[in-house]
């Protein structure tokens, strides 16, 4: 399959590649990335996507998505299939999806969860909105660059799937290094904590496959200082989209503003900024009220 991909970083770069591997023509560009071996380099996104039975965009924000979208929507072929994995607010994925269907167009949108180590692995999964054909479409080359896709419903409902997700996430992963820090004031063991809570009522993915607690459960970016598998800028960039969609939605969501408020604090204010997500736990623990 003949295939453009716009946006070639930490994400795009692994994913383009596991399409290369398995024997597509890929088409590539970005700004400042390099080209992903055996991906071809185009002048300018439009360049990429000329040709193109599906293009990509893996972007960093909704107004990049809408910007690139105008330059790539009239290169296209009628027919073709835009399918955006960027994580962007429901709003723009559905106006980016009008624009492809008002041009002959299929659109999608499947945002990803499973980080850099699942971009490169191929063990992704893709949370879909669009219609049957489209995805019925691409998901062939999902199944190349992921474990699983789940088709979420029509236009926006896999962003919506993405940040409800995340939001669940963010909250989780507070309420985790909360118990370990209160742990610690009271006297329990890490390990004996972890021991018990992996297989009691409050088990977790923040828990059980990613525990904040350097040395404890599984190997989690705690064992590596805190090196990002999940960036505390880009969980705070989630929360905002989950809030901003909760208010356009007039949906109650107060642990989700909550977690969205320490998130804040912590990239923007204290020294989040470039760590994992789970670099709450120290925050936490090394809190004291006056």
């Amino acid at each position: 399959m003949k295939i453009g991909f716009i946006g070639l970083g930490n994400m795009g770069g692994p994913m383009a590649a596991n399409l290369v591997k398995a024997g597509h023509e890929v088409t590539g560009f970005d700004l400042s990335a390099p080209m992903p071996e055996g991906v071809a380099k185009a002048a300018s996104a439009a360049a990429a996507a000329q040709g193109a039975e599906v293009v990509f965009t893996m972007l960093p924000n909704g107004a990049i998505l809408r910007a690139v979208a105008v330059e790539v929507i009239p290169a296209m072929p009628k027919g073709a299939v835009l399918c955006d994995c960027s994580t962007v607010d429901v709003e723009s994925a559905r106006a980016v999806a009008e624009q492809a269907v008002a041009a002959g167009l299929a659109a999608l949108d499947a945002p990803v969860s499973g980080g850099v180590g699942g971009a490169t692995a191929g063990t992704l999964t893709f949370m879909v909105g669009g219609p049957d054909a489209a995805f019925a479409t691409v998901q062939p080359l999902f199944d190349i660059m992921g474990q699983k896709a789940v088709h979420c419903g029509a236009a926006g409902a896999g962003q919506a799937a993405k940040i409800c997700n995340n939001m669940i996430l963010g909250v989780t992963m507070i309420a985790t290094c909360e118990a370990f820090a209160l742990a610690d004031k009271l006297g329990l063991d890490r390990s004996r904590m972890f021991d018990v809570v992996s297989t009691s009522s409050g088990y977790s993915w923040s828990m059980n496959a990613y525990c904040p607690a350097p040395g404890v459960g599984p190997t989690s970016p705690a064992d590596n200082d805190y090196k990002p598998g999940f960036a505390a800028e880009l969980m705070l960039k989630d929360l905002r989209l989950s809030q901003q969609a909760a208010e356009a939605a007039d949906a109650d969501t107060p642990m989700g503003q909550l977690a969205a408020a320490l998130y804040t604090t912590f990239v923007e204010a204290e020294d989040g900024r470039g760590k994992d997500f789970s670099a709450m736990l120290p925050r936490l623990a090394a809190r004291h009220r006056g």
